[in-house]
């Protein structure tokens, strides 16, 4: 078990990756994009940083479509994150199904809450962002079974 780790969290970068989004993530042991990818570019650059794993959200079609799932399960020393892009497609109960945080996109717009004792996270839109908001990642430190969430501006 790491005692502390860093992961990202990316979303609805729709083919765009900035240099910040880079420099935030260097040293993270794992990113999640929640989806709207928009290219492959993106995945690669973000795989040069570490493993990525991924959604493919309603924009992504194509190869983005076939190469990543709808919603991807992920355990990340003795934690468990449920990936996917619409919020609205959460097809289960998190809590009742031992998820310790939700990763979503698709609404643009930051967001990080608890409920039921699941850590819920929008990093917001990389790219695009709505509503006079800033382009924005998420970063979370996880330290034993604490998710630390923090939300950047890019």
């Amino acid at each position: 078990m790491v005692l502390v780790m860093k992961i990202g969290i990316i979303s609805d970068t729709h083919g765009r990756l900035s240099g910040k989004v880079l420099e935030l993530f260097s040293g993270v042991e794992a990113i999640f994009h929640a989806g709207d990818i928009g290219s492959p570019k993106v995945i690669d650059a973000l795989e040069e940083l570490a493993p990525v794993y991924a959604v493919r959200g309603n924009m992504d079609y194509g190869p983005l479509a076939t190469r990543f799932p709808r919603k991807e399960f992920v355990e990340l020393d003795d934690l468990f994150f449920h990936i996917i892009h619409e919020p609205h497609l959460l097809d289960i109960d998190p809590a009742a199904a031992g998820i310790d945080c939700v990763i979503f996109g698709h609404t643009h717009e930051p967001y990080c809450k608890e409920k039921d004792g699941v850590l819920f996270i929008n990093p917001g839109s990389a790219s695009l962002p709505r509503y006079g908001q800033s382009p924005s990642v998420a970063c979370c430190t996880i330290d034993g079974k604490i998710i630390t969430p923090k939300i950047y501006p890019l």
